[in-house]
C-alpha cells in the first residue's frame, strides 16, 4: 500500500524501469540473488512490447502462437511469478529519476487513470536498472497521416494484444527485420500481405561476415519468416519504397518506387498498388530519455539514433545507474534477456552480495553472449541505416509533425530563410517537435531536414525534466509525495 514520505520504510535493493526481456530478466536474477526489488512498467502485465499478450478477456487459447522464443519468456514469468523480493508495480509511468544521496535514488511516476484521476508514487532504491525499450522511427510522406497508416509495431501490437488486424490487404513497407516478422504475423492471422517492401538489400549484412558466423541463429528467424512469406505468395520487393498514400477518408492505394542507394525515388519507377492498411516503420530508437535527463552519456549508432555508452557489465556513465536492453542499441530480446541478466548480477556484487564460483563463470558465459550479439546489432543497424536521399519523398505540403501540424516546407523555410541549422532552432521557429508525442515521431525526420545535403545526423539527446506526460494535478500534489513500502514477504 503507498506511504506517505514520513512513513516510507527502507529502500528497495534495486528499481528496474521497464518490464519487456531486459527489465524481467534483470529483476528475476537480481531477486534470485537475494535482492529487493521494484519493477515498475507503464503496462499492466510483464513482458513489454515484444512478448504483448492478448488481454484476459478475449480469451485466448494459445497467446503464444503469434510469438517468436516464447519459451524463454514463459519460464522468465514462470521465476517472476516464484521469486521472493519482486513487488511488481503495473501501470506506473515513470517521467524522471532523481538523486536522493550517495546511493539512494527516487523513481517519480504516476498511476491510475488519465487524467485528473492519476495520483504521484515515489520509489526509493539503492540502484537503478533502465530497461525502457525502443521506440519505432518513423519518416514521412504523402499521405502517411491518413486512417489505415499505422506503425509496423503498432500491427503487431494490435494482434498481440487485441487480436485483430489493421486490415484485410496490408502493405507492410520501411525498413529493418522487424518488418519480416510483421509480415509473417499478420499473414498467419489471416491477412492479404501483397508486398513486403525494404528501402535497403539485405546483402549489406555481408559485409559483416564475423557478425553472421556467430550468429546463426538470426539466419535461423529469418529463414523462418521468409518460409511464411513464401507460402502465403507474399512478395519481398528491396530497394524500394512507399513515397505516397492514396485515399479519400482511409487508405485505398499506395505507391511504391524504387530507391537508389541514398533512398532517392528512381524517376519513373513508382507502381499503385491496392490495399486497406499500411504498417510501416523505419526501425527502432532507443527510449533513451530517463537515462539523459540523468546525464548519462550517449554515443551514436549507425542507424543515425543515439543509444547509451555502457561499460562491460552494463553500467551507465553514472554511478548506481545500469541500462539493458534496447536503450543500449537496438539488438532484439534474447540480447536483451542477456544484459538484464548481467545487469543484476552487477547490481548484487555492487551492493556487497557474495556470490558463488558458479557466478563468475556465468558472468563470463553472459558477457561472451553480449558481445557476440551486440557485434549483430551494429551489423543490423548499420545494413539499415536510412539514407539520406529519402528527403525527396516529399512534397511541400506533407505534414512532418503530425502533433503541431508543421509541413516539410516550413522546416526548409526555416533552414534556407531563417537560418536553422540544428533541430533545436527548427523546434523553436516552426513548433516541430514540441506537440504530445515530444519529437518521438518527428524527431528524426527534423533532424533530417534541418542538416539539409550534409547528411542524416543522430538527433541530439535532449535532457527533459519530464520523460512522459504528467498531469498538473500529479506535479501539484508531489509533497508529501506517495512512496511504496518494500513489502516484509513474498509479493509478485
Amino acid at each position: 500500500m503507498p506511504l506517505s514520505a514520513s512513513e516510507a520504510q527502507e529502500p528497495y535493493d534495486l528499481t528496474v524501469i521497464g518490464a519487456g526481456p531486459a527489465g524481467l530478466a534483470g529483476a528475476v536474477t537480481a531477486a534470485e540473488l537475494g535482492l529487493s526489488v521494484a519493477l515498475l512498467d507503464a503496462s499492466g502485465q510483464v513482458g513489454g512490447q515484444f512478448y504483448r499478450t492478448p488481454e484476459p478477456a478475449l480469451g485466448a487459447a494459445r497467446p503464444e502462437a503469434l510469438h517468436h522464443d516464447w519459451a524463454a519468456f514463459a519460464d522468465l514469468r514462470e521465476r517472476q511469478q516464484a521469486a521472493n523480493g519482486i513487488h511488481h508495480l503495473a501501470g506506473h509511468h515513470v517521467w524522471t529519476v532523481a538523486r536522493q544521496g550517495d546511493e539512494l535514488w527516487t523513481v517519480h511516476a504516476v498511476t491510475g487513470a488519465d487524467g485528473a484521476e492519476q495520483r504521484p508514487v515515489c520509489v526509493r532504491a539503492r540502484a537503478i536498472l533502465i530497461a525502457t525499450g525502443a521506440y519505432e522511427r518513423q519518416l514521412p510522406f504523402p499521405g502517411w497521416t491518413l486512417p489505415g497508416v499505422v506503425s509496423a509495431g503498432g500491427a503487431q501490437a494490435m494482434l498481440k494484444s487485441g487480436l485483430v488486424l489493421p486490415g484485410r490487404r496490408v502493405v507492410v513497407a520501411g525498413s529493418g527485420p522487424l518488418l519480416l516478422a510483421v509480415a509473417s504475423s499478420l499473414a498467419i492471422a489471416g491477412a492479404r500481405v501483397p508486398a513486403v517492401v525494404e528501402a535497403t538489400g539485405y546483402l549489406r549484412y555481408v559485409r559483416h561476415p564475423r557478425a553472421l558466423a556467430t550468429n546463426p541463429h538470426k539466419l535461423a528467424e529469418a529463414v523462418t519468416h521468409g518460409s511464411v512469406l513464401l507460402r502465403h505468395r507474399v512478395r519481398l520487393r528491396t530497394r524500394s519504397a512507399v513515397t505516397e498514400v492514396h485515399g479519400d477518408q482511409r487508405v485505398e492505394a499506395v505507391t511504391i518506387s524504387r530507391v537508389d542507394g541514398d533512398w532517392r525515388p528512381v524517376r519513373g519507377t513508382g507502381r499503385q498498388v491496392e490495399c486497406d492498411a499500411l504498417a510501416v516503420g523505419h526501425g527502432l530508437a532507443p527510449q533513451i530519455d530517463l537515462a539523459v535527463g540523468l546525464g548519462c552519456a550517449t554515443r551514436p549508432t549507425a542507424d543515425g539514433s543515439s543509444a547509451l555508452v555502457l561499460d562491460g557489465l552494463q553500467e551507465t556513465s553514472v554511478r548506481g545507474v545500469w541500462a539493458a536492453g534496447e536503450t543500449g542499441g537496438v539488438g532484439g530480446a534474447q540480447l536483451a534477456r542477456a544484459e538484464g541478466e548481467l545487469a543484476a548480477i552487477a547490481v548484487a556484487t555492487r551492493l556487497g552480495r557474495q556470490l558463488a564460483s558458479a557466478q563468475y563463470g556465468r558472468v563470463a558465459r553472459l558477457r561472451r553472449i553480449r558481445d557476440r550479439m551486440r557485434s549483430f546489432a551494429d551489423a543490423m543497424a548499420a545494413a539499415h541505416a536510412p539514407g539520406p536521399g529519402w528527403p525527396e519523398w516529399l512534397a511541400a505540403d506533407t505534414d512532418v509533425c503530425r502533433c503541431e501540424e508543421v509541413s516539410a516546407g516550413a522546416i526548409r523555410q526555416a533552414v534556407a530563410d531563417l537560418g536553422a541549422r540544428d533541430p533545436r532552432t527548427v523546434k523553436l521557429l516552426t513548433r516541430a517537435g514540441m506537440g504530445w508525442c515530444q519529437g518521438r515521431m518527428c524527431g528524426a525526420a527534423v533532424a533530417c531536414l534541418a542538416a539539409g545535403a550534409d547528411g542524416t545526423p543522430a538527433p541530439p539527446a535532449e535532457r527533459r525534466p519530464l520523460a512522459t506526460p504528467v498531469p498538473l494535478g500529479a506535479l501539484a500534489s508531489l509533497e508529501p509525495a506517495a512512496s511504496y513500502e518494500k513489502p516484509a514477504g513474498p509479493d509478485h
